[in-house]
């Protein structure tokens, strides 16, 4: 029953070997798509898209420090 639910995971892993390895690496290294030697080599590689994360809308426009609140 277990495995049935494995199953497409299994089959994705072996159709893409070496995606699925180089994930995996970079999620034990804790690499950031976004750090130079990855986003560098990514960006050499053919249709590869890296996400782009701005400051400004990672918080949705609110301060990041403690805010207040009343309560009556």
């Amino acid at each position: 029953m277990f495995i049935d639910e494995l199953t497409p995971v299994f089959k994705e892993i072996i159709q893409h070997p070496v995606s699925f390895m180089g994930g995996f690496l970079s999620g034990i290294l804790h690499l950031s798509l976004n750090d130079d030697p990855v986003k560098s080599w990514l960006d050499q590689q053919s249709g590869v898209t890296t996400p782009s994360s701005s400051t400004t809308d990672d918080n949705n426009g609110r301060s990041s420090g403690p805010q207040s609140i009343s309560i009556e």
